[in-house]
């Protein structure tokens, strides 16, 4: 993959770099989108619009559509649509996970409780589909719907098989494949098509998004496995407590007998071994492994954009490959 260097927070200002004016348009954009009559709305979005993200799903509907084309005005709908769709889910998540903070302040159900929450949530989603529909732009709605329904299926999925503690690697790809990387994907596929209708360029995104999804997840599963979350002040095995079987231990007890699986899994149930699961997934390979999975993923993001000339949005797509499977937070 290149370059070994630390990749984190200037990488991602370099990401932006070559949209930067159009991220610029598209907060404009997005602030707007949120505007309702009702002062409460008002109130809990401007707090929303506090909590600063990244905007990697933004920019990427905006690279993808610079790779193909040039950015229009569908392209900062279809960034304002997919973000709407994400700040919603977020929301919704931190009242599932009873989450107090987001994005270094408190959570909106920390703050004016969950009921509100779920409400403004819905608001979030059903404003995207009222712009999507006020611009006909029923081919992005179509995309927008089907990955909502995958990232809730996807969620649905894992705690079913949380619950029975049978998660194996063809359900594991399954599930982040819908929760996680559909959203990064149909980010790339709606920024493609927003520049011009070539359905080969918009497919081609779509599987690099895929598959910078797949390898962002693997290497965020990996992160819950490994001490150096421990300098950022972070507690690790994470997933085990929730009794999350994710790649890295799948691995694991796909290399031992079922004697040992069995064991592996009744502490799992416990939630008390941490510290002992992590330690046998280590020991069995399987942490290693799974990172050489989420390379394989990461290369084959790569080779997708080798099909498209040189130019800064293709760099920065390609940085962006690279800032996944090497972070360590």
């Amino acid at each position: 993959m290149g370059s070994k260097e630390k990749l984190n927070i200037p990488v991602i200002s370099g990401f932006l770099k070559p949209v930067k004016e159009e991220v610029d348009e598209f907060n404009r954009i997005f602030k707007t989108s949120m505007k309702s009559n009702v002062a409460l709305v008002d109130i809990v979005t401007s707090y929303i619009l506090k909590q600063k993200g990244k905007k990697i799903r933004p920019a990427l509907v905006l690279l993808s559509a610079k790779l193909c084309g040039g950015v229009n005005e569908s392209s900062y709908r279809g960034a304002v649509l997919v973000e709407l769709l994400h700040t919603a889910t977020l929301v919704h998540d931190d009242v599932v996970d009873s989450a107090d903070k987001r994005r270094g302040l408190p959570s909106i159900n920390a703050v004016w409780k969950n009921k509100v929450a779920v409400l403004i949530g819905d608001y979030l989603l059903s404003r995207g589909l009222n712009l999507a529909v006020a611009s006909k732009d029923y081919e992005f709605l179509e995309i927008i719907t089907d990955t909502v329904k995958r990232m809730a299926e996807g969620e649905l999925l894992q705690i079913q098989k949380t619950r029975k503690l049978d998660i194996d690697e063809a359900t594991y790809f399954k599930v982040i494949s819908d929760k996680t990387a559909s959203l990064i994907e149909t980010c790339c596929k709606i920024g493609a098509l927003s520049a011009h209708k070539n359905e080969e360029h918009a497919r081609m995104l779509a599987d690099y998004g895929n598959a910078l999804g797949l390898a962002f997840q693997i290497q965020d599963d990996i992160l819950d496995y490994e001490g150096v979350f421990k300098l950022f002040g972070k507690p690790i095995g994470g997933d085990i407590k929730e009794k999350k079987i994710t790649l890295p231990l799948i691995y694991a007890l796909n290399a031992v007998d079922d004697k040992e699986k069995k064991r592996i899994k009744a502490l799992i149930k416990k939630g008390s071994h941490v510290k002992e699961v992590i330690e046998f997934t280590e020991a069995n390979g399987g942490i290693a492994r799974a990172h050489q999975t989420a390379l394989q993923f990461a290369e084959k993001a790569s080779g997708i954009l080798s099909n498209f000339p040189d130019s800064e949005s293709k760099t920065a797509l390609e940085a962006l490959i690279r800032f996944v499977v090497e972070r360590k937070s």
